[in-house]
């Protein structure tokens, strides 16, 4: 009996060591707050044209962290962001950032579970649309979920706005550093059909 209480006071004063590390591991990166001012609290945005990091696939977050570091991705928003300079405009809050904490921070928000969508849809808008999403084989990249893979990112869920804007630019070829294959899957598709697919992926829950 001796030796089991012995074992047990060692077994709980393991555990009571080990926590502390637990509890840091489970810390957000500190840059992350820096990026939940934009894009909402836990990577879900509350701002128009904003989107949603959240459950982002993380190869997708590290890439799109890397590109817009390398000024290879134009985000007029995003501007500085990367930067350790802080200024009115956040010049520069992604330069000089090492590759560690951008993979800590796509690590971060992968595992945040994207926010639950709009519970309220316009059924004629939303039916179009998940069957424009079909007909133009959406889910052969993004996943029949739509939840993305790798460098493809999670549309379901997604804000709807933030969609319907950058599905605008890419048809209009007027992004930097997106995969070329949408700005061909968009051409000339009507700006009606680019709101219904947005309203339809927004609402998805998957």
């Amino acid at each position: 009996m001796i030796l089991s209480s012995k074992w047990r006071a060692l077994a709980f004063l393991g555990v009571a060591m080990l926590a502390p590390l637990f509890s840091a591991a489970q810390k957000p990166p500190a840059r992350a707050a820096t990026c939940d001012v934009c894009h909402g609290p836990n990577g879900n945005s509350v701002l128009k044209d904003i989107p949603s990091i959240a459950g982002q696939p993380k190869v997708f977050i590290e890439n799109q962290l890397v590109l817009i570091r390398e000024g290879m991705r134009d985000i007029p928003q995003m501007k500085g962001v990367l930067h350790n300079a802080a200024d009115s405009e956040m010049k520069g809050t992604l330069d000089n950032v090492p590759d560690s904490e951008l993979t800590e921070l796509a690590h971060h928000y992968a595992s945040i579970k994207i926010a639950k969508p709009p519970s309220q849809k316009q059924t004629d808008l939303y039916n179009k649309g998940e069957k424009l999403s079909k007909e133009m084989r959406c889910g052969v990249c993004h996943l029949p979920t739509f939840v993305g893979r790798d460098q493809m990112p999670r549309l379901a869920g997604q804000r709807e706005d933030y969609m319907l804007y950058t599905m605008r630019a890419m048809k209009a070829n007027q992004v930097v550093g997106r995969d070329p294959n949408m700005i061909t899957s968009l051409y000339g598709i009507a700006d009606e059909d680019l709101k219904a697919i947005s309203h339809y992926l927004s609402r998805l829950s998957n």
